[in-house]
C-alpha cells in the first residue's frame, strides 16, 4: 500500500479509538452536554420574559427570546464539547499513551487527526440534540434548503476550528484539570458575545470587544442563516475568517507541540 493508503488507514484507527473512548466514558460528554441545555431552559422559562422585553423595547416575547437565543446556545455547546477534547488530549498526554504512540510505526498526524474529527463528530450530534430540544420549546427557523447545507457548513468549520485550539490547549496542559482551567476563555466566550443579548444594547466601552471577538460574527452568521435576518457581509466575512484563522492557528500550534519531545 502507498504511504497515503497507511497513513489513512491509521486515521480511521485512531478516530475509532476515540470515539470508542467517548462510549466507554460518557460521563464527560454527558456533563459538557447538559450544560447549555440547562442554560437554553434556564434562559427561556425563568429569564425568558425579562430578556425578552429588554431585547424588544419593554415588549416581552418569549418565542422570539428563543428564537434569538437557539443560534447562540448552539455556539455554546461547541465551546462547552470542545473543552472535554482538551481535557481528553491532556489525559493521553499524562497517561503517557501519546509517547506510546511516537514510538510505533503510526502516522504521527493520525493521533491527532483522530482526536479531531472524533470530537468533531460528537460535536455535531451534540448540536443535533441541542436543536432539537430547541424546536421542542418553540424554536421555529425559516431557513430554506440551501441555507441548511450552509448552517452545517459553518457549524462543522466552527467547531473544527475549536476542536484543533483544544487540542493545542490538552498538549500544552500539565493535566486534565489544567486542561480544563486552560480551556476556560473557550466556554466564556460566548458569555461576553450575542449570543444572549444583542450587541447594541451592550456597554460603549465593552461594545468592540463583542462585535469583533470570534463567536459574535459567526453567531450572526448563523442566526441570520436560520432566521432570514440580514447577516451583513461583514458578518459573514468575520465568521469565516476567524473560523479558517483559528483553524490554522490550532493545527500548527498541535502539530509543533505535538512533534517536540514528550513530557518527563
Amino acid at each position: 500500500m502507498s504511504t497515503a493508503t497507511y497513513a489513512f488507514r491509521d486515521n480511521l484507527t485512531m478516530l475509532r479509538r476515540n470515539l470508542l473512548h467517548a462510549r466507554r466514558y460518557p460521563s464527560l460528554t454527558l456533563q459538557l452536554l447538559l450544560t447549555p441545555v440547562i442554560l437554553l431552559l434556564l434562559f427561556v422559562y425563568v429569564f425568558g420574559n425579562v430578556m425578552s422585553a429588554g431585547i424588544n423595547g419593554g415588549h416581552a416575547d418569549r418565542a422570539e427570546y428563543v428564537a434569538y437565543l437557539v443560534p447562540g446556545i448552539l455556539f455554546l455547546t461547541m465551546s462547552m464539547t470542545s473543552l472535554g477534547t482538551a481535557v481528553s488530549v491532556a489525559t493521553d498526554m499524562t497517561e503517557g499513551i501519546m509517547a506510546r504512540f511516537r514510538t510505533m510505526a503510526i502516522s504521527r498526524a493520525s493521533v491527532l487527526i483522530g482526536h479531531v474529527i472524533g470530537s468533531v463528530i460528537q460535536t455535531l450530534m451534540s448540536l443535533v440534540l441541542v436543536l432539537g430540544i430547541g424546536l421542542a420549546i418553540g424554536f421555529r427557523p425559516d431557513a430554506t434548503p440551501v441555507e441548511w447545507i450552509a448552517v452545517a457548513g459553518l457549524l462543522a468549520l466552527a467547531s473544527l476550528a475549536l476542536t484543533w485550539i483544544a487540542v493545542g490547549i490538552g498538549l500544552v496542559s500539565p493535566n486534565a484539570e489544567g486542561a480544563s482551567n486552560l480551556g476556560t476563555p473557550l466556554t466564556m466566550l460566548p458569555f461576553l458575545s450575542s449570543a444572549f443579548v444583542p450587541v447594541h444594547l451592550m456597554p460603549g466601552w465593552f461594545r468592540w470587544f463583542a462585535e469583533y471577538q470570534p463567536f459574535s460574527p459567526t453567531i450572526e452568521t448563523l442566526r441570520g442563516l436560520l432566521l432570514g435576518s440580514e447577516i451583513g457581509t461583514k458578518n459573514a466575512v468575520l465568521a469565516v475568517a476567524w473560523c479558517l484563522g483559528l483553524t490554522v492557528v490550532g493545527y500548527l500550534w498541535s502539530k509543533a507541540k505535538f512533534n517536540r519531545e514528550p513530557r518527563r
